[in-house]
């Protein structure tokens, strides 16, 4: 089912985000994400003079490397376009992550390393969500995809229970999915 239909309207800002994960020849992965703002309206800023309507206020493009447990071994930030003249400096954050592992408590640990004046509010944004979820879409998937080629049991370890579990909606412990997927982690409401 598509949207209603809006009512007469003005577009006022557009945010642009875009991941992509790579599968990279040395058994590491690139997970890339870029973020870019937009206005429709031109306006004056402090350090840039005027931003014409269509000029990005924040363009800004990271890439994590990591390996197949998710863990990042290397990171890369650029911004193209930032509302302040000062914002590019704090680019160099992101290597506080080398070492952590996407999973749960991830949101904590980009806040712990490089939230609030310790970095870019925007790029946490992309690194929160978009990365992270591009990260287990890649990388995840894929390892299970080449273990039933390999004719590989793609079975989660005994006693094991599958991440995903009440993460959301179609994972619910109570419901069919789990039922049909990992019946011995299925709980009937």
């Amino acid at each position: 089912m598509a949207l209603s239909s809006p009512t007469k309207r003005n577009l006022i800002h557009t945010r642009d985000i875009k991941c992509l994960g790579y599968e990279r020849d040395d058994g590491l992965w690139d997970i890339e994400g870029r973020i870019t703002d937009i206005k429709s309206y031109s306006f004056t800023n402090m350090d840039r003079g005027e931003v014409n309507a269509g000029t990005p206020v924040h363009d800004m493009t990271v890439r994590l490397t990591i390996n197949t447990d998710l863990v990042i071994v290397d990171t890369e930030a650029f911004m193209e376009f930032t509302p302040f003249a000062i914002c590019p400096a704090i680019s160099e954050s992101i290597k506080k992550l080398i070492g952590v592992q996407i999973k749960s408590g991830w949101t904590r640990a980009v806040n712990n390393a490089i939230g609030g004046v310790k970095g870019c509010t925007h790029i946490n944004q992309l690194l929160i969500g978009p990365l992270a979820t591009t990260a287990y879409q890649s990388i995840v998937p894929r390892k299970a995809h080449k273990i039933t080629l390999n004719k590989q049991s793609p079975e989660i370890p005994p006693g094991e229970k599958p991440d995903v579990l009440d993460t959301c909606h179609a994972f619910d412990t109570s419901g069919e999915n789990v039922k049909r997927l990992w019946p011995k982690f299925y709980q009937s409401k």
